[in-house]
């Protein structure tokens, strides 16, 4: 259906289809193109438009049919959407709004959008990059995991790597997205569920009992394919060969044709044995990465000057589901640990023959 809606100042009266949408969000400030910016196995981002700012943004899109029929995949949207909207620092990816389109089925949200894709995608178009290129991206990298692990519980990515980093290539500037598969530590403050991408997973994860030091591990994979242009563990051909690498400690053999010792050696840091590895904080200062004229980069103090200012609310979520034997009724439980340690449980009764998605979905999507 076309829809008509007034501009700024009441200057341009316009319909929907002639400013290239394909739709507007219920408020009108953003306009959805039909371009499609990436396609995951979770959702699909499409170029938008910000009314208000006059900026381009992204809209993502998830089918609730899709994540409704996995828990995991529920649960990771959940995670991905209550950390983006909590979280505020120049190398974390910004969130804009979410809602859910009833008629259609489809989960919304909005974020900020980058001009050039993944770091993987921009490495491999730009094939002659200086080393000082690769500096100033791991000093960024840094400075959001500084963030991140600066959060009282720490919050861990689990899943960094240069296809979860994006870039504006105009700016030089990358950021750190996608972080369904991102945990708040609590407790003990470990983590215990072995989750990731084999190439940029470290060996203490697979131990399940791991800290936020394994996104330190990963970032050093990530300097080497920024480096090498090469994925970690090409030479594997199946990921039991890599996991079968990575626990006996061989490192990858792109790590042997960087020629620049420094560069090998600062890799060597964030890829140590977890109890010698060193934390994202003591990586930024690290003489690697002084800027081109031999003084080191700003305090990590003045780097993030809103991490203890602004902490994020740490609430630690996991969603579970079991089925009535004797009827037709999903009982799906949200709990959520909050900082002091105390858990509310949110029970969610899904009658498969009375209820749909939408309406659980409506009701969850109230607690974030």
């Amino acid at each position: 259906m076309t829809t008509f809606k007034t501009r700024i100042g009441g200057c341009v009266v316009g319909v929907q289809s002639q400013l290239g949408y394909v739709e507007t969000d219920p408020s009108g400030r953003y306009g959805r193109f039909r371009e499609i910016l990436g396609k995951g196995t979770m959702k699909t981002v499409y170029k938008a438009f910000d009314e208000v700012l006059g900026m381009e943004v992204a809209w993502n899109q998830v089918k609730l049919a899709d994540i409704f029929h996995s828990p995991d995949k529920l649960q990771r949207l959940y995670s991905e959407i209550h950390l983006l909207k909590n979280l505020n620092h120049g190398s974390i990816m910004q969130f804009y709004t979410s809602w859910i389109d009833i008629d259609r089925r489809i989960f919304n949200f909005v974020t900020e959008m980058f001009t050039s894709g993944t770091l993987r995608e921009y490495r491999q178009r730009h094939q002659c990059v200086d080393i000082q290129a690769v500096k100033n991206w791991s000093r960024q990298i840094l400075g959001g995991l500084v963030y991140l692990h600066g959060h009282d519980p720490p919050v861990i990515h689990r899943d960094l790597k240069c296809d979860n980093i994006f870039v504006n290539g105009h700016l030089g500037q990358v950021t750190i997205g996608d972080l369904g598969l991102a945990a708040i530590l609590c407790g003990s403050r470990h983590a215990h569920s072995v989750i990731g991408t084999p190439e940029f997973m470290a060996p203490d994860l697979y131990e399940e009992d791991y800290n936020e030091l394994v996104d330190v591990y990963s970032f050093g994979m990530c300097v080497l394919e920024m480096i090498t242009s090469e994925y970690p563990y090409s030479e594997c051909s199946n990921p039991a060969q890599i996991y079968m690498k990575v626990t006996s400690g061989k490192l990858p053999e792109a790590l042997y044709s960087i020629q620049d010792e420094e560069a090998m050696r600062f890799i060597g840091k964030c890829l140590d044995h977890v109890s010698k590895r060193l934390s994202a904080c003591d990586l930024l200062l690290d003489p690697f990465l002084a800027s081109g004229n031999g003084n080191l980069m700003p305090s990590v103090a003045e780097l993030v000057p809103a991490m203890l200012a602004h902490p994020i609310r740490t609430t630690n979520m996991s969603i579970t589901g079991t089925m009535d034997p004797a009827g037709d009724t999903i009982f799906l439980k949200v709990q959520i640990t909050v900082k002091e340690g105390h858990a509310r449980n949110i029970y969610f009764p899904f009658d498969i023959v009375n209820d749909s998605a939408i309406d659980v979905a409506l009701e969850m999507v109230k607690e974030l």
